[in-house]
């Protein structure tokens, strides 16, 4: 009995944490879109500077050396090249799908800087949509099986043997 009320403890408790995935990634979503938008001006002003000056992207950061500045800044425009595009993929992997589609896409969830910023502004609600209490019901699920399992393993060497 105990055993048992452990596991369903275990699964309300998976209930719980994957019944918050719909809202979270919604705001990862968000706050993916808006650095997007952010880096893309950045490297759009960029690239409109060494379009200025008859250079294409790569000449222009190629040029930037000659003083411990520059270099610096070169590698952090190549950086910022870099984070935009990946965010960019992962934006357009993630966007117009529902729930569960970013569920299935969640390796897109790559920047720690968004998803730490998203975690920090995030408040835990009571899943009331569809989606919320379909992942509810698969984390209890998962929930009960995992601490079930584990609770399983620890109780097999005290368990009786039974004669044949």
């Amino acid at each position: 009995m105990i055993l048992r009320s452990i596991a369903l403890a275990g699964g309300l408790a998976g209930a719980a944490t994957t019944s918050q995935f719909p809202e979270f990634s919604q705001q990862y979503l968000q706050r993916l879109g808006g650095a997007v938008d952010a880096l893309g001006e950045v490297v759009a002003d960029f690239d409109a500077s060494a379009a200025a000056s008859d250079l294409s992207r790569d000449d222009a950061l190629g040029q930037m050396t000659g003083t411990a500045f520059l270099e610096r800044r070169g590698a952090d425009m190549t950086r910022i090249i870099n984070r935009y595009e990946r965010l960019s993929a992962d934006l357009a992997t993630l966007e117009g799908h529902g729930p569960f589609m970013r569920a299935y896409h969640a390796a897109s969830f790559t920047d720690t800087d968004i998803a730490q910023a998203a975690w920090e502004a995030y408040q835990p609600a009571v899943p009331v949509s569809f989606a919320g209490l379909s992942f509810a019901g698969l984390g209890f699920a998962l929930g009960s099986l995992a601490v079930g399992g584990v609770l399983g393993l620890l109780r097999m060497p005290f368990r009786r043997r039974q004669k044949a």
